[in-house]
């Protein structure tokens, strides 16, 4: 089983980034995509503070947010923002993934439920379905032009 505050501080970690993306995504945004930023950002924060409590009642130290983060593209239009978003979305999905294999069946859930709420936030933001680990990614459906109806899942090699 994963040591529960370590797995913590992998999620504080994933936390502290998401919440500086999505400053960066409400800078470049407006509108309904603005609201669903900001909405993104108060929701990671939340989670982080939270995270950071939960790390310090258990004895450990939680770790501190960087001064910046290195973005894996340059973000200069809503489009990109919102590319920034479903993946900021995926990495701390995948970052609570590791979480739910601890002992303790309050983080667990805590993990369970922060992956759902994660998974739909960056579905808002690019709704594509990645394919599951060990599975052929879905095609995606076309439109009239016969283009994708929806972009590609983003890659979390990027």
């Amino acid at each position: 089983m994963t040591d529960a505050v370590g797995g913590l501080n992998k999620v504080l970690a994933a936390e502290h980034a998401a919440v500086y993306a999505y400053g960066v995504v409400g800078a470049r945004t407006s509108g309904g995509q603005r609201s669903s930023a900001t909405a993104g950002f108060n929701a990671h924060r939340a989670r982080r503070d939270q995270i950071r409590g939960l790390i310090t009642a258990r004895g450990g130290v939680p770790s501190e947010a960087g001064a910046a983060y290195e973005l894996p593209f340059p973000v200069t239009a809503a489009r990109d923002a919102a590319r920034l978003a479903a993946l900021v979305e995926d990495r701390v999905t995948a970052a609570y993934l590791e979480l739910v294999a601890v002992d303790d069946p309050s983080l667990r859930r805590l993990a369970a439920l922060a992956m759902q709420e994660s998974a739909v936030r960056g579905y808002g933001w690019q709704p594509a379905i990645a394919a599951l680990p060990g599975h052929p990614a879905p095609a995606p459906a076309a439109s009239p032009t016969g283009r994708p109806a929806t972009s590609p899942p983003v890659s979390l090699d990027q």
